[in-house]
């Protein structure tokens, strides 16, 4: 016996073994008593009949113990066989005891079946006589624990030997299960009619009673924490509490940390089974047929039982504690019912249960659980079910449910047309997992299309699909299709083409050509008024953002959208197109908090596509707002979401924003490794090709290969131009081909790039405009940057990228040290040191911004120790460093102008400098004089 069992005893069954031990002493006087302890399974039966013995023992009795089993019921007088067994009876007394039980066995066998009611009564006397003969000797404690599974001439002899008891030295014990399935019903009969047979009954565990054996075996403060937990889960089963003690404990020992929680694991499973199996089998039935329902309703007709006896079997199992008002405590109980079933009867149940479910009217998802479980659609309503269970499904983000119902589906469908559209629902639905899930179907969805089966705005969503893995030769074969006469009919499949001419013009513009605009732009303007279609209004704003650049009516119009959208099954396309149009608006501190939002539903509605591809729009905004770490983290995100394989072709979009988050922080070790990962060739057709041709530019002019930097950002304009893409708010191309310029003394093509993007730049487009300014201003003598680089500070600033703005006050601290005026050089410096530090960036990729001008060298290192120089040259030198005039380094000393500048001759002849620039900074703050 545990100690967990021990404590429940002590706290719990004290009445009980009281009520037992008082049977004992009336026994000790002669007056011999019957005891039926009952309860439902595994309430602890067992355990008080062991404590009773034990203590019996202890009390100068003898105890006599035997256990029936369902597996030795055709046993003939097996429990008392036991029982002689277990008595300590002399050789003589045992040889004769076990020569009548042969004896018994023969006469019970020589009839048609093992029916005790063959045994002659002189020979049930007899061995009887041998226990109540043994009593006479000494009280005698004769123990049998689940009697109710005892043979039929077990129980007749127990039942004869109780009626003789009542004045002997006997207590007879037995065990049994309410409810239980009696080999001879009349046994329980016959013990209760004796007026010395007690019934003793228990019940669960109260919260105590399940407190003591959680504090046994895992301490007091666990067990008070987790006690009402432990009870909601088991009812105050005895045996269901220990096993969920033994699984918290194993989750401690696996994780070095107790669990927050309790704990359902594989002992709290076995404990279920042996609860149902330790009882009667019908009740196990029932079991397993309410852990296929859910719920009780239709319990009787799904198993083809009487309802009076559903009911009467339901009150059982919740007498165990396995249930609550009908249902299982807790789900790993059901699952755990479910698991030991056989598998053919677990189908055959789930179907009839469809068919049940289906004809009292349940909701398509209820009737389409039970079909997916079965494995199969055998009723001619099965399919369409399976269609509208997955489309709600889908609604409320259900997204594996549906990918299960629509594969049934498939396979069940007939019907070639219909089978075709759903797999195209299925595409859609696999694609929100994994993009890489539906490609084996794309094959078998451009043959349905070959056969005319296959049509309309299903066959743009297979165009869209190939294009994504890159099967650009299928994709246009699509395409070509879809326009044929007859294939997309009507005002539906028109705004479907409209809206796929929209989408290849902003990601796939190669492709435009081959869809025709066969309704032209003012038909496309009308059908976006009438219908207020989100999807149209989306996709055009971010095309004419892309093509013409951003205004601030773009912005207005998709927030308006974004306003009214959720993550259902269709709004995706119309999220991604409103927040990259406030992207490449410049309004990337507007999509930030529609990013988040839209993100977190993604998770919360378990959606690893669609949270991916927000991840990947957040990076990108990251790397526009100069958050760097963000940016990277983000990217991290969407490419550990969906794997690089996954991606398709858009993998340029999360990859580049990674690129580009490393370089700004000078990681580029990690940058190399982002850039051996294989890209398909397809994705240099594509809008996510020509960002990560910029990524890799950036990265190539920051480690100094700046030919190839500006090579990769002519192809990119070259392409931006061909596809009529040409706008700084997508990727300012000409900037960084013009830094490239610059970095190898091409300084009058740099003009020529920067003025050309200044001059084609739009008043909205600030981050552009001040990018392009702060390069410019590289173009110029000193003297003439300041004003370009505050005006592209203050466009920076406004456009809130950090990482820009820092640069462009690095240039400036550049330029204030060229022009000597070393005050303004050290303000600005500090602003440009938290501005960078804000943003992430490393200080290798900012302070590349400062090597515009081979005039202004390194300092050198001092010839003479600062040490050489006077208390009096320290003080001037030290003025001088900060960025003082000679003038006012005077007024501050009360000295000549004069006495200013030869203390600076002699400093810079004993510091081997030659002007005020290289005065060692150790200088502008070791004199207490120069503060």
């Amino acid at each position: 016996m545990t100690g967990g069992e021990t404590a429940m005893a002590m706290v719990e069954r004290g009445q009980e073994l009281a009520l037992l031990e008082a049977l004992l002493a009336s026994a000790v006087m002669g007056r011999g008593r019957v005891a039926l302890v009952g309860g439902a399974v595994a309430t602890g039966k067992s355990m008080l009949l062991h404590t009773f013995a034990e203590q019996a023992i202890e009390l100068g009795a003898l105890a006599v113990t035997a256990t029936g089993s369902p597996l030795e019921r055709d046993i003939p007088l097996g429990v008392l066989r036991q029982l002689v067994e277990d008595a300590p009876l002399v050789p003589q007394e045992r040889e004769r005891a076990l020569s009548l039980l042969d004896e018994g066995v023969r006469a019970v066998t020589s009839g048609d079946g093992p029916d005790g009611r063959q045994l002659d009564a002189q020979l049930v006397s007899a061995i009887c006589g041998v226990l109540l003969d043994l009593s006479e000797r000494c009280p005698l404690v004769l123990v049998v624990d689940d009697v109710h599974h005892a043979d039929r001439a077990s129980l007749l002899c127990l039942a004869y030997l109780a009626r003789r008891v009542r004045l002997a030295q006997i207590v007879l014990a037995f065990g049994h299960a309410d409810q239980a399935w009696y080999t001879d019903a009349y046994f329980q009969t016959e013990l209760l009619r004796q007026p010395h047979c007690r019934r003793v009954k228990l019940t669960r565990l109260s919260r105590a009673g399940v407190a003591a054996i959680a504090a046994e075996r895992l301490g007091d403060r666990a067990a008070e924490r987790l006690a009402d937990e432990l009870y909601a889960h088991s009812g105050g089963n005895p045996l269901l509490v220990t096993a969920l003690t033994e699984d918290y404990a194993e989750a401690a020992r696996t994780t070095h940390e107790p669990p927050s929680a309790v704990v359902t694991g594989e002992q709290y499973g076995q404990a279920v089974l042996a609860c149902l199996e330790r009882g009667d089998p019908r009740v196990a039935r029932v079991a397993q047929g309410l852990a296929v329902l859910g719920d009780p309703a239709a319990l009787d007709r799904l198993l083809g039982l009487p309802a009076t006896d559903v009911h009467r079997d339901l009150h059982a199992l919740g007498a165990t504690g396995l249930t609550a008002l009908g249902t299982f405590r807790h789900e790993a109980a059901r699952q755990a019912i479910l698991a030991a079933m056989d598998a053919g009867e677990r189908v055959e149940l789930h179907r009839r249960a469809a068919e049940l479910a289906y004809g009292a009217g349940a909701s398509p998802g209820v009737v389409a659980r039970h079909l997916l479980e079965a494995g199969r659609v055998d009723a001619p309503w099965g399919v369409e079910i399976l269609q509208e269970a997955a489309r709600s499904a889908l609604r409320s983000g259900q997204v594996d449910a549906a990918v299960g119902y629509l594969r049934l589906a498939s396979c069940a469908c007939a019907d070639e047309s219909q089978r075709a559209k759903i797999m195209t629902m299925l595409v859609r639905a696999e694609w929100r997992i994994n993009p890489a899930a539906p490609a084996g179907r794309l094959t078998q969805l451009a043959e349905a299309m070959q056969r005319g089966s296959l049509r309309g705005g299903d066959a743009v969503v297979l165009a869209r699909a190939l294009l994504w893995h890159g099967r650009v030769d299928d994709a246009r074969e699509v395409l070509d299709h879809v326009q044929e006469p007859g294939v997309a009919t009507g005002h539906e499949a028109l705004a479907e083409l409209l809206v796929a001419r929209l989408w290849l013009r902003a990601a796939y513009p190669p492709f435009l050509a081959t869809l025709r605009d066969t309704a032209g732009e003012d038909a496309l303007a009308g059908i976006v008024s009438v219908s207020a279609s989100r999807r149209l209004e989306s996709a055009l704003a971010l095309a004419e953002v892309l093509t013409q650049g951003p205004r601030e009516e773009h912005a207005d119009t998709v927030e308006r959208i974004l306003e009214g959208s959720g993550l259902d099954e269709m709004s995706m396309d119309t999220i991604e197109n409103s927040l990259l149009t406030l992207v490449y608006a410049g309004r990337a501190g507007r999509a930030a908090p529609w990013c988040d939002l839209f993100g977190a539903e993604a998770s919360a509605r378990q959606a690893p596509s669609r949270r991916a591809r927000l991840a990947a729009i957040r990076a990108e905004i990251c790397i526009r707002q100069g958050d760097m770490p963000g940016a990277a983290r983000h990217a991290r995100t969407a490419l550990e979401t969906i794997p690089v394989g996954g991606w398709g072709v858009a993998v340029g979009g999360p990859l580049s924003s990674l690129i580009l988050a490393h370089t700004a922080m000078g990681r580029y070790e990690a940058v190399r490794e982002h850039l051996d990962v294989p890209v398909p060739e397809a994705m240099f057709q594509t809008r996510y090709g020509l960002h990560y041709l910029h990524a890799r530019g950036r990265h190539s002019l920051a480690t100094g290969y700046f030919a190839l930097a500006l090579r990769d950002f002519q192809r990119c304009g070259d392409l931006m131009r061909e596809w009529d893409l040409d706008t700084p708010g997508l990727i300012p191309w000409r900037a960084d081909a013009a830094e490239a310029c610059l970095r190898m003394g091409q300084v009058q093509e740099a003009r020529e790039l920067l003025r050309a993007q200044l001059d084609g730049e739009v008043p909205d487009d600030l981050r552009g405009r001040g990018i392009a300014l702060r390069l410019l201003a590289a173009t110029l003598e000193p003297a003439e940057r300041p004003a370009l680089l505050r005006r592209a500070t203050q466009s920076l600033q406004a456009a809130g990228d950090g990482y820009e703005l820092a640069r462009t006050l690095t240039d400036l601290v550049g330029t204030f040290e060229a022009l000597g005026e070393y005050r303004r050089a050290r303000t600005v410096a500090a602003r440009a040191r938290a501005v960078s530090a804000e943003c992430g960036a490393g200080t290798p990729a900012v302070a590349a911004s400062r090597t515009w001008d081979e005039a202004v060298p390194a300092r050198p290192p001092a010839a003479e120790p600062v040490g050489a120089l006077s208390d009096a040259e320290r003080r001037v030198a030290s003025l001088a460093a900060a960025g003082y005039t000679n003038r006012e380094i005077a007024t501050r000393l009360y000295i000549t102008v004069s006495t200013v500048e030869q203390h600076l001759t002699r400093t810079y002849r004993k510091l081997g400098i030659a002007r005020r620039a290289d005065l060692p900074l150790v200088l502008e703050f070791g004199d207490q004089a120069a503060t």
